[in-house]
C-alpha cells in the first residue's frame, strides 16, 4: 500500500472526484479526513471506507471551519501528511454577461480562497513535522479554456499559477505542491459544465473533443492523486498533471 501511515485531508470528499480520492487513499493505507459541506454525503463515504477515517462537515471558504478540519486530522490521527484541496464550484456554462456577481464570488471563494485558507493553516503543521504534500484539483479549463465558462476558467488559471508559486516557495520546507487538471468528468457538475441536459447527444459533443474518447472518472483522478501524494513522487513538485485523455494536446 502506497500511503500506509499517512494522514490525509480531502475536501469535497463527499462526492465526485473527492469521494473517489478518499476511497482510494483509504485502500492505499491512509487515514482520511473526509471534508464536505454536506455532512450526509461525507458520512456516506465514511461508511464505505470504515475504520481509518472521519467525516467533517465544513465550508472551506470559512477560515474557522478550515482550521477545525486541520485540527481534526491532528487530534484524531496525530499528524497531517497530505492536503487535497479538491472542493470546487462552477457557474453554469453560459455567456459571460449572464453570470452573476454572486456566482463569480462563490467560484473564486471555493476554488481559490479555500486554498488560501487551507494552505496557510496546514503549512505550519507540515513545517513542524518536516514536510508534507499538497494536491490541488484544478482543471483543463485553466490550460485550454472552453467558451461559456470564462469566470470558472479564470479561477482554475489562478489555481494553476498558485500551485507553481507555492511549489517554489515551500520547497525548502520539503513541502511538495502539485495540481491535477481533469477534463470534464462524470460528476455532479457535468450538466453545469455542459450547460445543457446530460443526454447522449450532449455528451457526444464533449467526448468528441477528447482524443481518448471518453469523459474522466473519479477513478482516473484518484489514481493521479495517489501517485502525487505518495513517496514515488518525491522529486515532483510544481506540476500541473493533465488527466484529460489528450484534451490539452
Amino acid at each position: 500500500m502506497r500511503l500506509t501511515d499517512k494522514v490525509a485531508i480531502v475536501t469535497g470528499g463527499g462526492s465526485g472526484f473527492g469521494a473517489g480520492i478518499a476511497r482510494r487513499f483509504a485502500i492505499e493505507g491512509a487515514q482520511v479526513v473526509i471534508v464536505d459541506i454536506d455532512r450526509a454525503a461525507a458520512e456516506a463515504v465514511l461508511q464505505e471506507i470504515g475504520g481509518n477515517a472521519v467525516a467533517v462537515e465544513a465550508d472551506v471558504t470559512q477560515r474557522d471551519q478550515v482550521a477545525r478540519m486541520i485540527d481534526t486530522a491532528v487530534d484524531q490521527f496525530g499528524s497531517l501528511d497530505i492536503l487535497v484541496n479538491n472542493a470546487g464550484y462552477s457557474h453554469r456554462n453560459a455567456p459571460l454577461l449572464e453570470i452573476t456577481e454572486a456566482d463569480y464570488d462563490l467560484c473564486f471563494d471555493v476554488n481559490v480562497k479555500a486554498i488560501f485558507h487551507a494552505t496557510q493553516l496546514a503549512v505550519p503543521v507540515f513545517r513542524k513535522q518536516g514536510g508534507g504534500v499538497i494536491v490541488n484539483t484544478s482543471s483543463t479549463a485553466g490550460i485550454r479554456p472552453r467558451p461559456g465558462l470564462s469566470w470558472y476558467n479564470a479561477s482554475k488559471g489562478a489555481v494553476n499559477t498558485l500551485t507553481k508559486s507555492l511549489a517554489v516557495e515551500l520547497a525548502p520546507d520539503r513541502i511538495r505542491v502539485n495540481a491535477i487538471c481533469p477534463v470534464i468528468g462524470e460528476t455532479g457538475l457535468l450538466e453545469t459544465f455542459m450547460g445543457v441536459a446530460d443526454t447522449p447527444d450532449a455528451r457526444a459533443k464533449f467526448v468528441a473533443t477528447i482524443p481518448l474518447g471518453r469523459l474522466s472518472t473519479p477513478q482516473d483522478i484518484a489514481t493521479a492523486a495517489v501517485f502525487l501524494a505518495s513517496d514515488e513522487a518525491a522529486f515532483i513538485t510544481g506540476v500541473l498533471m493533465e488527466v484529460d485523455g489528450g484534451r490539452c494536446v
